[in-house]
């Protein structure tokens, strides 16, 4: 990947001049069967960009309660859309179609104008975990009945992809945005893309310079990102395999409560009991050269990914064993 970065053929992608960006956008969008798409620095740009893209000030923006548009990117929904946020009480991360049609406010002047769904495959706080594709088509419909916009947060979405056996086409018939990340397990060292059609992408171009995202010679990054896009989308499911094998090295200790259900490369547990803390947990294995988060007094987050080797998964696995 670093050699591909070295050799990349740059340009201004401000003026869209650079030839590897102007690869890698009309290679993603090739790949999800959409029309364009933008390169951005963060995933979290992408998703604000396609939110206000997709709505007006004072509309409301359906999602789930623990969604990454809604928690993690720093009120973003508010202070660049003016929009607010009607977040629903999911499972594990998924909506459901019912959901959505009983959250979509009346045509009343009292009420906020519902204008948008965003959905996160895979959900990070629900461990990794991913939607039905069959689930996602009902959604659809009732955007498609309601003249509602549909975004994606795919920031894992080829996790979900490799897990469920599913195309990227099925995804682009579907939602009328979608972001996708290039680092995260694909490995790049920043950057993801927004995608959908060729208005909405020349749109979104408009909000991306307002955002301060316009970069000059971005090509050394896009070469990342197409070799990922050529090299590590198969690769992944070693990612989910190792996830599974340290859930059931953790499902074998006393300290542990609940794990989630492990269905990528997400692992969340409780720690329980008198021996640690979700904080103690992580600074013991710290000691040990591991690295994992707390994500609340209880819960600590394991995530696997391309330079996670089954060297370092042998010896996580042996110091769980030995706590």
């Amino acid at each position: 990947m670093l050699e591909a970065m070295f050799k990349a053929p740059v340009g201004d992608d401000v003026f869209g001049e650079d030839p590897s960006i102007n690869k890698l956008e009309a290679m993603a969008a090739a790949m999800f069967g959409m029309q364009a798409a933008i390169f951005c620095p963060s995933g979290t740009m992408t998703n604000q960009i396609a939110i206000k893209c997709h709505t007006q000030p004072g509309d409301e923006v359906i999602c789930d309660k623990v969604s990454h548009v809604y928690i993690y990117e720093g009120g973003g929904i508010a202070f660049n859309s003016s929009c607010q946020v009607k977040a629903l009480d999911g499972n594990r991360g998924s909506i459901t179609a019912d959901q959505v049609m009983e959250s979509i406010n009346p045509d009343d002047v009292h009420k906020a104008r519902t204008s948008l769904v965003s959905l996160e495959n895979t959900a990070n706080r629900g461990g990794g975990s991913c939607y039905e594709f069959n689930e996602i088509q009902l959604i659809k419909n009732v955007c498609l009945e309601n003249k509602l916009n549909l975004h994606l947060d795919g920031a894992r979405l080829w996790n979900a992809l490799v897990a469920k056996n599913e195309s990227p086409k099925q995804y682009g018939e579907v939602f009328d945005s979608i972001s996708i990340c290039l680092s995260k397990g694909m490995g790049t060292p920043v950057g993801s893309l927004l995608l959908g059609k060729t208005d909405f992408i020349k749109k979104a171009r408009r909000v991306r310079k307002v955002f301060g995202g316009g970069m000059r010679q971005a090509g050394y990054l896009a070469a990342a990102g197409i070799y990922a896009l050529e090299n590590n989308i198969e690769r992944l499911e070693e990612d989910h395999l190792h996830a599974k094998q340290i859930a059931a090295a953790l499902a074998k200790k006393d300290f542990v409560g609940k794990i989630m259900p492990v269905e990528t490369n997400i692992v969340i547990f409780e720690i329980t009991g008198s021996s640690y803390t979700a904080k103690t947990f992580c600074e013991k294995l710290a000691k040990h050269d591991i690295l994992c988060l707390t994500i609340s007094a209880t819960q600590v987050r394991m995530v696997t990914h391309l330079d996670f080797t089954k060297e370092m998964l042998k010896k996580l696995i042996e110091v769980i064993e030995a706590l």
